[in-house]
């Protein structure tokens, strides 16, 4: 009786830890989330601001070319106007087929260059628009940012010190608590959210798994730690109430692990080490039996 009331009071530490375990390793999953929602707007704040540099560079360029276009306008302009004034000291006809030639080219090339100047120029102030929406538009993306980062870092701060507080008590229930069990017991937390379940008629409640006889007995024994040989889930009794009739089922009765949804089982790299536990005392409950079939067998062929 004294070693069921302390494996009793194991189970029980084993139930606390299992509520700070799935508490804590909830706010490490938030902790660890946190940088994860600003990244869509530092991609959104790296993306306008790549873009930005490529409008500048555009920008200078087109200015160089309307700088450009300008000077060549102004030298077609004099050209044009020096021959108009060449026109009143003429005195042979071959200097006014010149004068009138260097009039007529000064003039095609100043339109040309006022049209492209008026294109380029209008083109230029849309960029220069443009250049200075997208400044705003960083302005106010980089002060959202800003904020977000403040409030999250908050919020990070707010999560480290809920975590300590968690660790703390998690240690404080630790050295009650086999250090391989915790092991174990920790994986299986991380996977389910559960580490420990009742036993109800004879049913594991992690898998929902049928359990053999011999064994949902010993389990409801509570002599040792025992784990689902399905689910890895440490497992733990669960009395019936006033009026409800116990069941236990037998081998035969039991699903088998195909049944099983991939929610409820593990890797078998990853919780071999405990389902081996309970692997040799599921033989011994077919040995048993088999055992048992060869007595009625021998007693049937007696009474003949």
């Amino acid at each position: 009786m004294e070693k069921t009331l302390d494996m009793s009071k194991v189970f029980d530490n084993l139930e606390k830890l299992q509520g700070i375990l799935s508490e804590k390793y909830q706010v490490q999953r938030k902790i660890e989330e946190v940088p994860k929602q600003l990244s869509s707007q530092e991609e959104l704040l790296s993306r306008l601001k790549k873009e930005y540099i490529e409008k500048n560079s555009k920008y200078e360029e087109l200015k160089e070319k309307v700088d450009a276009i300008k000077e060549e306008l102004e030298e077609a302009v004099k050209s044009r106007e020096a021959g108009e004034k060449g026109m009143d000291n003429i005195s042979t006809h071959r200097e006014y087929e010149a004068l009138e030639k260097q009039i007529s080219e000064a003039s095609a090339k100043e339109a040309d260059l006022r049209k492209e100047l008026q294109k380029e120029e209008k083109y230029f102030a849309e960029l220069d628009e443009n250049i200075k929406a997208d400044e705003s538009w960083i302005k106010s993306q980089e002060k959202d940012l800003n904020e977000a980062r403040a409030s999250l870092d908050k919020e990070t701060s707010s999560l480290k010190k809920q975590l300590a507080s968690l660790e703390k008590k998690e240690d404080a229930i630790a050295p009650n608590v086999d250090p391989e069990i915790k092991y174990k017991f920790e994986r299986i937390i991380q996977r389910n959210n559960e580490g420990i379940v009742y036993v109800k008629n004879g049913v594991c409640g992690g898998c929902h798994m049928i359990l053999p006889a011999q064994f949902a007995n010993e389990v409801r024994e509570e002599q040792e730690i025992l784990f689902c040989p399905y689910c890895s889930r440490i497992l733990r009794w669960q009395e019936t109430k006033d009026g409800e009739e116990e069941t236990f089922f037998t081998m035969d009765d039991a699903g088998s692990l195909a049944d099983l949804d991939d929610d409820d089982t593990f890797g078998e790299d990853d919780d071999e080490d405990v389902v081996d536990e309970n692997d040799e005392r599921k033989d011994d409950f077919i040995d048993d039996e088999d055992d048992e079939e060869e007595v009625e067998e021998s007693d049937e062929d007696s009474e003949d």
